[in-house]
C-alpha cells in the first residue's frame, strides 16, 4: 500500500534521478539482461547500446516519481507505454523481475547513505502501485482484442504473401493469417507485434501498418536499419512463403474523427502510419496537408502513389523537402532541413487544423516548436515515438 510518507519520500528522490537517473537505468538494464534472460526478447539491443532505452526509463521514472500523487498529470506517457507492452506481450509475471532489479540497482548506484531502508521501501510500494496499475490495463486491452471480430490473444502465425521494394532503404511486406481466418481491423496509425526466430534467437518489435487493413491481413513497411538484426533478416533473408507471428494491433496514436483540416507530417521511415492516416481520410473529402521529409529521392518512399492520391483527390496537397536534390530524379518543393519558412507557405491560412508528425525525435521536436511558433493548437497536435517513448524537448 502507497502511504502519503512513501509518496513523500518519492517526491524528495527527484533531485536524485535528475543528476543520476540514467546511470541507475542503466545498471537496471544490465542486472535485467543478465539475470533473466528470458525477458531480452521484449528489449531492442540496438536501443540498449545507444543509451536510448535507459534514458527513456529515466524520463519515465522521473514523470512518475514528480507526479506521484497525481498520475493523471502523466498524460499520454501512460497510454503509449502500455501499447507497447500489449504488442511485445508484456506479461504479469514479467514485472515482479523487473521490480527485484529496479530495486537493487537504486540500492546500489545510490548507495547505502542514501538508498535507506525507508527510501527502498517507499520505491518498493510505489513500483507496485505502477505494477498494479499496467498489469490492469494490459489484461483489459489482450482480452479486448481477443474478443474482436478477428482478434487474438498471444503470437498468432502469418506468412508473408509479397514484398515490395519502395525505395533504397524500404521494402514492404504483405502478411496474411495461416489459418486463413479474417484478422480484427487496425484503427490508422496503430502498429503490429512481430515474432520471429533469427539463428535460433527469438526478437520482437513493433512495426507501424503502413495501409488500411481490408480484414484479410497487414501491410508493414520496414527501414533496413544499418546493423539493425530484425530489419536485415527481413530485408535479406524473409521470403515469400516464410512464417512470422503477429501481435494483435495496438497504439493510441490514430486518426482522430474531426471535420478540421488535416496536416500529416513525416520524416524518413515516420512516412509508415501516415499512410494509414491518409487512406482513411481522403474518403471524407475534408482538406489535406501530406508533408514529408527525406534524405534525397532515391530513399523516398511512396512518392508515386501519393502523387496519383494527389490526382486523384483535390482536397490533397502535398509538399517534398530533400535533404539534398538530385539530378535525374523528380525534384523536392524545397531543399534543406524542412523549416519554419516552409511549414509558414505550406500549412492552412487558418492554423486552426488537426497535426500529425513521426519521425526522428530531433526532426519532430524542430517540427512541434515551428508549429507551435505558426500557431497550430498544441492540444491539436498529436506524435508518436518510434522505439522507447520519452520526452519530446
Amino acid at each position: 500500500m502507497l502511504s502519503a510518507q512513501h509518496r513523500a519520500i518519492v517526491k524528495a528522490t527527484v533531485p536524485l534521478l535528475e543528476s543520476g537517473g540514467e546511470a541507475l537505468t542503466t545498471h537496471f538494464y544490465n542486472l535485467l539482461l543478465s539475470e533473466y534472460p528470458e525477458v531480452r526478447p521484449l528489449f531492442n539491443q540496438a536501443h540498449q547500446a545507444n543509451g536510448e532505452q535507459p534514458r527513456a526509463l529515466a524520463n519515465g521514472v522521473l514523470m512518475y516519481a514528480r507526479h506521484i500523487d497525481r498520475l493523471e498529470a502523466l498524460g499520454d506517457l501512460v497510454g503509449q507505454i502500455i501499447n507497447k507492452h500489449v504488442t511485445l506481450q508484456v506479461l504479469p509475471e514479467h514485472y515482479p523481475l523487473v521490480g527485484s532489479c529496479l530495486l537493487r540497482a537504486i540500492s546500489e548506484v545510490l548507495g547505502a547513505e542514501l538508498a535507506t531502508a525507508q527510501v527502498v521501501e517507499a520505491w518498493a510500494a510505489a513500483y507496485q502501485q505502477l505494477a498494479d496499475i499496467l498489469i490492469s490495463a494490459e489484461e483489459n486491452l489482450y482480452s479486448e482484442k481477443a474478443m474482436a471480430k478477428g482478434g487474438w490473444r498471444g503470437g498468432r502465425p502469418f506468412i508473408l504473401q509479397r514484398r515490395v521494394r519502395e525505395s533504397a532503404e524500404i521494402v514492404s511486406f504483405y502478411l496474411t493469417p495461416a489459418d486463413g481466418g479474417p484478422v480484427m481491423p487496425a484503427r490508422p496509425g496503430q502498429y503490429v507485434g512481430v515474432r520471429l526466430l533469427i539463428d535460433g534467437v527469438e526478437h520482437r518489435r513493433n512495426y507501424s501498418l503502413s495501409a488500411l487493413s481490408a480484414g484479410d491481413g497487414y501491410r508493414i513497411s520496414v527501414k533496413h536499419a544499418c546493423g539493425g538484426v530484425v530489419s536485415t533478416f527481413l530485408h535479406e533473408r524473409f521470403a515469400v512463403g516464410d512464417p512470422i507471428d503477429l501481435y494483435p494491433p495496438a497504439g493510441d496514436f490514430v486518426l482522430q474523427s474531426s471535420d478540421r483540416p488535416l496536416v500529416l507530417i513525416s520524416g524518413g521511415v515516420g512516412i509508415t502510419p501516415t499512410l494509414a492516416m491518409l487512406e482513411a481520410a481522403l474518403p471524407t473529402g475534408r482538406p489535406i496537408v501530406f508533408i514529408h521529409s527525406a534524405r534525397n529521392g532515391e530513399v523516398h518512399a511512396f512518392r508515386q502513389w501519393l502523387d496519383e492520391q494527389a490526382g486523384l483527390h483535390p482536397q490533397l496537397t502535398r509538399f517534398y523537402c530533400y535533404a539534398q536534390a538530385e539530378e535525374g530524379r523528380a525534384a523536392p518543393d524545397a531543399t534543406g532541413l524542412l523549416g519554419e519558412e516552409h511549414l509558414t507557405r505550406w500549412l492552412p491560412v487558418d492554423r486552426n487544423v488537426d497535426a500529425y508528425l513521426l519521425g526522428p525525435k530531433p526532426f519532430m521536436a524542430a517540427v512541434k516548436r515551428s508549429l507551435q511558433a505558426l500557431g497550430v493548437p498544441a492540444e491539436q497536435t498529436r506524435y508518436e515515438f518510434f522505439g522507447p517513448a520519452s520526452a519530446l524537448q
